[in-house]
């Protein structure tokens, strides 16, 4: 059987640009129980009484502790929730007496580690500053993954700060948990954001776990990763209780291993918060279940626009996207070439809104923690890492001190920026793009094979595609198109505000003819 398996990906490796396929290092690492189990599988065998909740729960446990914690060191989990194993047990003995509350039930999850949580663990942002701050509750994400029946897992890491902290910064490094590792090749990086959350998922510390973006911090942890990763309209779900940059650009979303799971998760995170007014406008646009649109004859009849702008970077990233291309083209969809997507002057904009809604945004989180906060405002954490021995060793804290100096979200500059923003990037970017061309979705290159990590010079990515999306605030879906020499490549999905159902159906279609998944071998460096 692994040697029919090695052969299988031989040719999908072969087909999606990697000429070999080499063993693992060390084969230990994944011999694992639950390797690569998705919540179908994972709910059969609590209903079919093959595993426990509790064994499921301490399996993944040991595995952190293998891997994360030794072994390659991945370093993509902040802290182990020390209530796992209880709340594992509760939820055994729900199962039996009263059954399932649904497909989350008992399925293992992390949480990017800006997303509060109202318990033992801490939420940091990855920052000493908050080393051991405790929120006065639970963000919403938490407790509707909680009501769910799912059992938060821990926290994963992230480029402190979500990456907007200072300039020239390496993504996947935090001062309170060091450097998160790509799994696939630990010299290269895991990006950002949301670093520990595509990790663990890659490496299989987890069936599910929770990132964040503002722009590019889901869907480049995920291509890098070769994990799916949805970044939803701003407003499906709820950031109360999520350390925030911009008010306008900011919302968390599922990171997992097939777009099935992905969408699975989603539902269960969407919903009107009073404390969250951008989710009142997701009222008529939001589904309880987003499993009714995973259609494997999903791109048939669709109307798709190539985007272009991302290409002529990279030439074997471009191979793989005409790969792609064709592949789409073969399951029926009509292929319409873009070669814009939005106005350039959109990207300064951008800059002003979130610089303006960091200051404010950052200010009421601190209150928000009451007078136990570690930091009591932006000025305070300022100078906190001016005096701390890490948090300035390799970066600085531009952005920090940029936000500081500005009026925030009352100045005449960010509300210019805002109307500006909104116009370019909707109505005068997508939307009209999509109108003009009759488009069902939008495709390109998520990013580059992940690159060395350089804590000197910082990243060194060459290509992004989710500046548009971002910007405007719509969704946009990453899923794994294939691999350059076993580094993963994935394959970018966008469209308008609420299209996350079209979204879904289409990348599901792609995910299950492709089939360009691989599990990472956790290569020491490249000589291999």
């Amino acid at each position: 059987m692994k040697a029919y398996n090695i052969f299988i990906l031989n040719i999908i490796f072969i087909f999606f640009g990697c000429n070999t396929f080499t063993e693992p290092i060390n084969k230990d690492l994944n011999d694992f129980k639950f390797l690569e189990i998705d919540i179908i599988a994972l709910n059969n065998g609590y209903k079919n009484g093959n595993f426990t909740i509790e064994e499921v729960i301490k399996a993944y446990i040991e595995r952190i502790e293998k891997i994360d914690q030794n072994g390659p060191k991945l370093n993509s989990v902040i802290e182990i929730n020390p209530e796992a194993i209880s709340i594992a047990k509760a939820l055994d003995q729900e199962l039996k007496n009263n059954g399932s509350r649904g497909y989350l039930h008992g399925v293992p999850i992390l949480l990017k580690d800006n997303i509060d949580t109202n318990d033992q663990m801490s939420t940091t942002a990855g920052s000493r500053a908050l080393a051991g701050s405790k929120p006065l509750k639970d963000s919403k994400v938490a407790e509707k993954l909680r009501k769910a029946g799912a059992v938060i897992l821990g926290k994963a890491n992230l480029s402190e700060w979500a990456n907007f902290r200072g300039k020239r910064s390496t993504s996947g490094w935090s001062g309170i948990n060091g450097q998160t590792k790509n799994p696939y090749v630990l010299t290269r990086n895991p990006c950002g954001s949301s670093s520990g959350s595509g990790v663990s998922v890659s490496a299989n510390l987890t069936l599910l776990a929770i990132g964040t973006e503002t722009n590019g911090s889901i869907v480049c942890p995920s291509t890098v990763n070769g994990v799916v990763g949805i970044k939803p309209t701003v407003g499906l779900i709820s950031r109360s209780g999520i350390i925030p940059i911009s008010y306008t650009q900011d919302t968390a979303g599922p990171m997992a291993r097939s777009v099935q799971d992905a969408a699975i998760c989603l539902g269960f995170l969407t919903g009107v918060d009073e404390n969250d007014k951008k989710t009142i406008t997701s009222l008529d646009n939001t589904y309880d279940d987003y499993t009714q649109f995973l259609n494997k004859n999903g791109l048939k009849g669709k109307r798709i626009g190539v985007y272009s702008g991302p290409l002529g970077l990279n030439d074997k990233v471009d191979s793989l996207f005409k790969k792609s291309v064709d592949l789409i083209k073969k399951m029926g969809a009509e292929i319409i070439e873009i070669e814009t997507v939005s106005s350039s002057e959109a990207r300064s904009h951008s800059f002003q809104v979130m610089i303006h809604e960091y200051k404010d945004g950052l200010n009421n989180y601190f209150k928000s923690l009451g007078k136990n906060s570690p930091i009591k405002d932006l000025g305070e954490l300022i100078e906190f890492n001016k005096n701390d021995s890490i948090e300035l060793k390799y970066f600085n804290q531009a952005y920090l001190e940029i936000a500081q100096n500005t009026d925030g979200i009352k100045s005449e500059k960010y509300l210019n920026s805002l109307s500006e923003l909104k116009r370019l990037s909707r109505e005068e970017g997508i939307d009209k793009v999509m109108d003009d061309n009759n488009l069902d979705a939008i495709i390109a290159p998520t990013g580059s094979p992940a690159w060395s990590t350089d804590w000197f010079n910082g990243d060194n990515y060459h290509i992004s595609s989710s500046s548009p999306s971002a910007w405007a605030g719509y969704p946009i879906i990453s899923v794994p198109m294939g691999n350059i020499h076993g580094l993963p490549v994935g394959l970018s999905f966008f469209g308008r505000a609420w299209s996350e159902p079209v979204l879904i159906e289409i990348s599901y279609a792609f995910e299950q003819s492709s089939k360009a998944r691989i599990i990472p071998n956790f290569h020491i460096n490249d000589e291999y």
